[in-house]
């Protein structure tokens, strides 16, 4: 028989032996499992139950003592127009003061930087999270006690989240609480925060030329119909008195208040001009921060997955009894392996001495 026929008998006689060999250690294997198949059972079938009765209870008490409550998470969409970001936004930040904001926030004119960038680290500043801590109360409402500022801004860190969908546009403010109707108020809080912080800043000047004028309109108005009142009780007064001297001043105090009510009503005739010309040019035009939606209250919850929890339990369990049952089983292989007990035994001699 030739070499090459002797190493193709030799590898066939060995590839027989490793797959009676892998054989019979499944079969080993299997055999461990079976021996301890009441333990694995009953220890996976205590997890289940115990995973079940302790869903139950977390539903059953109220949240604020339940070990695993509810949580609900709202949600508030602003819409956010990057197109005219840019440069424009460093040299917005800078010209209202703001120049050192926008360095921590790593805003430049040649970074690329967005107002949506701005919008969500706004929501991380310090300023943002004390005025909701304080606002809400947080600190009593979690029971923070060592270091308040600190602790109260991680947690609220943990709590609420901002992200923004650049194929959207769409900044997204999120919290999540056991009480969906507090959780609701801190999202729209947050979110008119961060509006009145970008009018606040310029960055929308459409809208703040808009606020203005509304401001200066209504003061207006009341000018007017503050002047229109001491008219109408100068002629009552001239209409009643008998002292011509009198008489003469109040004529000439009347007609200067109404020249002066002519000048307050042209006022307010060319500001509702513009104010009017400037909805239109806002109407053909993307704003660049626009809350889409504020938070409703959820009546749905976002967490936790009780039905999770339990699958994860049930797997854990069986898995940590079929471990326990292949140490059963190596310990009695060992007590039944002489030669391994006196190698113990000789050691342990060995350690006492």
């Amino acid at each position: 028989m030739s070499d090459t026929a002797k190493n193709t008998e030799n590898k066939k006689v060995e590839k027989v032996n490793n797959d009676q060999d892998q054989e019979i250690s499944l079969i080993d294997l299997l055999a461990v499992l079976l021996k301890h198949k009441k333990m694995i059972i009953a220890v996976t079938g205590v997890a289940a139950v115990f995973a079940i009765l302790f869903s139950i209870l977390t539903i059953k008490l109220p949240p604020e003592k339940s070990p695993l409550p509810n949580k609900y998470t709202p949600q508030a969409h602003m819409l956010i127009n990057d197109e005219s970001s840019g440069g424009g936004i460093s040299s917005m930040l800078s010209s209202s003061g703001l120049g050192s904001l926008a360095n921590l926030a790593g805003i430049s004119g040649s970074s690329g930087a967005s107002y949506s960038s701005l919008a969500v680290y706004l929501t991380g500043t310090n300023s943002f999270l004390d005025t909701i801590v304080d606002k809400f109360n947080l600190l009593e409402r979690y029971k923070i006690t060592k270091s308040p500022r600190a602790t109260s801004r991680k947690v609220l860190k943990q709590k609420l989240t901002a992200a923004y969908d650049s194929d959207s546009g769409v900044f997204t403010i999120a919290f999540t609480d056991i009480d969906p109707i507090f959780a609701q108020s801190v999202v729209n809080f947050a979110a008119d925060y961060i509006e009145a912080r970008f009018l606040e800043m310029g960055v929308d000047k459409n809208k703040l030329s808009k606020k203005n004028l509304e401001e200066n309109i209504q003061n207006t108005y009341n000018d007017i119909l503050s002047l229109q009142k001491r008219i109408k009780e100068k002629e009552s007064s001239v209409s009643n008195g008998y002292n011509p001297a009198a008489t003469q001043n109040i004529i000439l105090d009347t007609s200067m208040l109404r020249l002066e009510l002519s000048a307050k009503q042209e006022v307010y005739t060319q500001l509702k001009t513009q104010l009017e010309i400037l909805k239109v040019s806002m109407a053909s035009e993307k704003p660049i921060f626009q809350i889409l939606e504020k938070a409703e209250i959820p009546d749905q919850k976002s967490g936790p997955s009780r039905g999770k929890l339990c699958i994860i339990i049930t797997f854990a369990a069986f898995f940590i009894s079929v471990f326990i049952a292949f140490l059963l089983n190596a310990i009695d292989n060992l007590k039944n392996d002489p030669d391994a007990i006196k190698k113990l035994s000789t050691k342990k001699k060995g350690t006492e001495k």
